[in-house]
């Protein structure tokens, strides 16, 4: 476990809802993943990630998917791609990445609390 912090961390950590509306594979990346286009809706826009997801995912199955992003996080150049946006996922019993998306439909760009 992680140490303690406040609610005021938390809440520091902007993670809302968005939807893929285009995935790629990303070949340049050192290990597989897959270049994302996600939507959060009109207040934040469209984000590129880049995310090693190969394992459970492939391009065309992940286009119109929900999924949870940190959109305050600072840009950060993987390669080729500036990544502006940390899709979240939890590991599988291999350690492979699972993504989070809420299990009902929900506004696009809806934060978490």
């Amino acid at each position: 476990m992680s140490d303690q912090i406040s609610f005021d961390q938390f809440m520091a950590v902007d993670i809302r809802v968005g939807q893929i509306v285009r995935a790629e594979p990303f070949p340049e990346a050192r290990k597989p993943a897959i270049k994302l286009w996600v939507n959060f809706g009109p207040e934040i826009g469209e984000r590129k990630s880049s995310a090693q997801i190969t394992k459970h995912y492939t391009p065309e199955g992940l286009v119109g998917r929900r999924v949870m992003g940190v959109v305050n996080f600072p840009p950060r150049q993987i390669g080729p791609v500036m990544s502006e946006v940390l899709v979240l996922g939890v590991p599988d019993a291999d350690g492979e990445v699972v993504l989070i998306k809420p299990d009902i439909e929900t506004p696009l760009g809806g934060r978490l609390f």
